[in-house]
């Protein structure tokens, strides 16, 4: 092989047949100088190419254009060292420019970073030694018990450094009321050595850690806090120093020095450090929640004896007993005894659910009232609690589209603040207080301590996190950040209707046919997916009708089913099923079917051998909440439409109950984000709301796809909001937090502008001190998680 070339081995996603992977290697070996070859069992494209003339990126590209995907991994980092806006962003540039990086976002609040990245190309080591060389350090993440131990650590160490830098400036501190309130100390106080003595183990032992700050990331070509904290506070000590040299000399007897400025700024600035760090632990209190809902211990059987075991010990297919009072540990399915379980933390429903022998149990729940033996189906992260947690730590640490602007300004902060702070120095030395070298420091040294990238950095993570897990709290998923903002856009709110605003569990309340044609009804719905079958073949089994097998089965999506039984040709399904195969009905049965439509109950017609038979009409009964859920909506300006595949009369009858505006009836599954489309192109943003296969790509195509928790697995996996349960309600309130979220983000970003904004021009006039700058910059922080945290305590209704 030439030296110039080189072969990579990529993971190729979306392939469904050999036209596919043919496709693929057809066109990569267009590509002048390309030898490439995709095996569609491996799903991996091997590519040896020219070094000279391509870069991995333009293979992932042309793949990507061909409506394929490259397979990637992603890792979450915990990154230590960053002190302020500029640091995260700094980390996030560098990673989404760095080879092999599809993309990552750092979240400055959690100091947490989730990279997307091509196994090929590059893995985690070659990620952390790229953090490490800007002057940071990263690691895995750990699980959340190991992250709030090290947290806490960090937390004591911070308040250690504070006590010791408190205690060394407070007679420094001292000094400065000397100067505006003409208090009277000690004569040793005012001897520069003792200032000096003071002063110096808080500049270069407990503030060494902005020098390293400043040092790492000048030398990487960024700025940060740490470089104004560093070069405000070095002016200040130094110019100290130089005025002590004239003091010892002999050359001036009234030494102006500035000691206490630096070791009191540093120690304001510490200090505000360790109530941002306090703050942000409660910002996750949410997770800490949600892990605090776990049992500790789960009783097994193991070798015929009842033990006690910790949780993480247990495993798929265990046998467990829970005792009336006891956490369900893990999720399972009941295979002995009956009882009924609080599932409140799950579904926000106070009322305990009836539990008997095969229903699914979940872990974390309640059981309220008697002992039962369970079977364990999923442990350890595959638990629904596991992966709700996982939901709102993806939220957390994601960004919102609106944090972008702070993002760019943080990127440019620092250089422009210390660019400011020279030309104060400049103006005041030569135009202000021409030749009077101090007043022209200090105003320079406020212009730079006053500055506060931190605030604008937290200003948009801090509210995501403490708004995401308040929605968590409540049993709404928010999927990221982005979901957040987007949600408090809705205008419009698209409603599926089976197992959506009605329970999706149907009766059968009317058929006019015999047990025979019941019989055959019911053996082909057997075998049919649909919710309305339940209902049918459990009515046959109430009339204790035996069910025999299907020689042929076949569903036709938006019309029916079509059965062979007993070499009798079944059809089940709605008009155009009927029409389609050129089956008559009769005028009673038309008038019967009208009269079961209008009362709102989805009426199916039955005919056997080509001949109409019977009609069989099917209830489904309203959420309890739907109809408040609705009015509520109707209250905030949202329109609400009713999406389904029901003939309009069974669709307006349940519309009708409800209070729904909008009634899109009698449409195919495929059609339905297809509707959703029809509405986006009016102006609307669109929210689809739905739990069923059929309604995925409508979730996709809405601006906002929320699925009821209670649904599929797919829909849940389309959808940008979860709620847990089947409750409605939770759908104003979902739009409430985000409307809270963002209100709370605009109120953080208006903080943190306005006070750079105001800051800095007051600071560059010479109207503030610079302890009282410092003062201001430490607090600016605090301030903005302050705020955030008001959303803990946002009433959702």
């Amino acid at each position: 092989m030439l030296t110039n070339h080189n072969k990579i081995t990529l993971g190729v996603t979306g392939m469904t047949c050999a036209a596919c992977s043919n496709r693929i290697e057809k066109v990569l070996n267009k590509m002048d100088g390309v030898d490439a070859q995709v095996n569609l069992t491996t799903e991996k494209a091997t590519i040896d190419y020219d070094t000279t003339q391509y870069q991995v990126d333009d293979f992932i590209n042309k793949i990507d254009k061909l409506g394929y995907g490259v397979a990637t991994d992603t890792i979450e980092l915990d990154i230590t060292g960053m002190t302020c806006a500029a640091c995260s962003n700094r980390i996030e540039k560098v990673l989404n420019k760095t080879s092999g990086v599809k993309d990552a976002t750092v979240n400055l609040t959690t100091e947490q970073a989730n990279v997307n990245f091509y196994p090929e190309e590059t893995n985690t080591d070659a990620i952390i030694q790229r953090i490490q060389k800007l002057g940071y350090d990263a690691s895995v993440k750990a699980d959340n018990q190991h992250q709030e131990s090290r947290k806490e650590r960090e937390l004591k160490h911070k308040l250690f450094k504070l006590i010791i830098s408190a205690l060394l400036s407070l007679p420094l501190l001292m000094l400065m009321f000397v100067h505006l309130f003409n208090m009277s100390i000690p004569t040793l106080f005012m001897n520069p050595w003792f200032q000096f003595a003071l002063a110096t183990p808080v500049q270069f032992i407990i503030g060494w850690q902005f020098y390293v700050g400043a040092y790492k990331n000048l030398s990487n070509g960024a700025a940060n806090m740490d470089v104004l904290v560093a070069v405000g506070t070095s002016a200040a000590y130094f110019y100290s120093i130089y005025e002590m040299v004239r003091w010892l000399s002999g050359t001036t007897t009234d030494p102006h020095l500035y000691f206490e400025t630096s070791a009191v700024l540093i120690t304001l600035i510490l200090f505000g450090k360790y109530l941002e760090a306090r703050a942000k632990t409660q910002t996750t209190n949410a997770l800490g929640e949600l892990l605090s809902l776990q049992a500790k211990e789960a009783r097994v059987i193991r070798d015929n004896q009842e033990i006690m075991i910790p949780l993480n010990e247990v495993n798929v297919h265990d046998t467990l007993i829970v005792k009336p009072g006891e956490k369900i540990p893990v999720d399972g399915t009941i295979i002995k005894g009956m009882t009924s379980i609080d599932e409140s933390m799950l579904t926000g429903e106070s009322i305990p659910v009836e539990k008997n022998i095969g229903d699914s149990v979940i872990g974390a729940t309640m059981n309220k009232n008697g002992t039962i033996t369970m079977t364990a189906t999923k442990v350890g992260e595959d638990t629904a609690l596991s992966n709700i947690i996982k939901v709102v730590e993806q939220a957390q640490s994601s960004k919102a589209p609106i944090q972008r602007l702070a993002d760019i300004i943080s990127g440019y902060f620092v250089p422009i603040v210390v660019g400011i702070a020279l030309l104060t120095f400049i103006i005041w030395i030569t135009l202000v207080r021409p030749g009077d070298f101090e007043p022209a420091l200090v105003a320079g040294i406020s212009v730079l301590v006053i500055a506060c990238p931190c605030a604008l950095g937290l200003a948009t993570p801090t509210s995501i996190m403490v708004g995401t897990g308040r929605a968590a709290e409540n049993g709404i998923l928010f999927k990221g950040g982005e979901f957040v903002e987007r949600a408090h856009q809705i205008d419009t709110i698209v409603l599926d209707k089976t197992g959506t605003i009605t329970n999706g569990q149907p009766v059968v309340t009317n058929f006019t046919g015999d047990d025979d044609a019941l019989k055959l009804l019911a053996s082909a719905e057997k075998d049919s997916e649909h919710p309305l079958a339940d209902a049918i073949v459990n009515y046959a089994k109430d009339q204790s009708l035996p069910l025999v097998e299907t020689s042929s089965f076949n569903a036709i999506p938006g019309h029916g089913i079509e059965a062979t039984i007993d070499s009798n040709h079944v059809l089940i399904g709605n008009r155009k099923l009927m029409s389609k195969y050129d089956i008559t009905l009769s005028e009673q049965a038309t008038n019967d079917l009208l009269t079961f439509e209008k009362d709102g109950k989805t009426a199916m017609l039955i005919a056997i051998n080509h001949q109409f038979n019977s009609i069989i009409a099917v209830a489904d009964t309203v959420k309890t909440n739907a109809k408040e859920a609705i009015t509520h909506l109707h209250n905030m300006g949202i329109e609400v439409a009713m999406l389904t595949g029901d003939n309009s009369n069974t669709a307006n009858a349940i519309a009708k109950q409800v209070g729904i505006d909008t009634v899109i009836a009698d449409i195919l599954p495929e059609q339905k984000s297809q509707q959703v489309d029809k509405l986006q192109q009016q102006g609307k943003h669109v929210a689809m709301v739905g739990d069923g296969v059929n309604d995925a790509p409508a979730l996709v195509k809405a601006d906002i796809g929320i699925a009821i928790g209670t649904g599929t697995e797919v829909a849940i996996e389309a959808a940008d909001i979860t709620i847990l349960g089947g409750d409605l309600l939770l759908i104003p309130r979902a739009i409430n937090i985000s409307k809270a979220t963002i209100r709370n983000i605009r109120q953080n970003l208006f903080w943190a502008f306005g006070y750079n904004i105001a800051g800095i021009p007051i600071a560059a006039m010479g109207l503030l001190a610079p302890w009282v700058a410092g003062a201001a910059m430490a607090l600016s922080s605090v301030s903005v998680i302050t705020n955030a945290l008001r959303l803990k305590k946002t009433k959702l209704r």
